[in-house]
């Protein structure tokens, strides 16, 4: 069952980009990490709207990570821990269900002192098991852990689908 179209995706995509910099007013740049590829791809649309109602420097970089095994592989980001000490950084994922994931891409993040780190979602379910909560959210569901969420963020097709 689709639950957001890519018209609904893209006007969750200006509202949370017009949040980010809303709450951020104050900041000259911003991070966006997004975690492996849909978190990046929905990292690179933020940044896109970002841009086009802002002058603020928005700077896109990936977290690379397992979210079956988060501790046998390397958690890999996308630039140099120095350059994000003092900054704001925002983690950036399509969908937050346990919070595991999101809970794990912070690690990297704890060998810098970043001045603020947020997480932004476009799907957040409610099945935390671990102490995360998205600052910024497109959707927000309530489901049975039977359920799947399917997120497609190209070019050509942009749906979520509950299955």
């Amino acid at each position: 069952m689709q639950i957001l179209s890519q018209k609904q995706i893209l006007q969750k995509i200006k509202r949370i980009a017009i949040e980010i910099l809303e709450k951020n007013f104050d900041e000259k740049e911003l991070i966006l990490a997004g975690i492996n590829n849909r978190g990046f791809d929905f990292a690179r649309m933020l940044k896109i709207e970002m841009e086009s109602v802002s002058d603020t420097h928005i700077i896109l970089t990936s977290i690379n990570l397992s979210p079956a095994a988060p501790l046998e592989k390397e958690i890999i980001l996308g630039m140099d821990n120095e350059a994000l000490n003092g900054k704001t950084i925002i983690i950036v994922d399509d969908v937050a269900n346990t919070g595991r994931t999101i809970y794990y891409a912070f690690r990297p993040l704890m060998n810098i002192l970043p001045k603020k780190v947020e997480v932004a979602v476009l799907v957040d379910r409610e099945h935390k098991s671990f102490p995360v909560s998205s600052n910024y959210v497109g959707l927000s569901l309530a489901t049975t852990l039977n359920e799947n969420i399917d997120v497609k963020l190209d070019k050509k097709e942009m749906s979520v689908h509950l299955n």
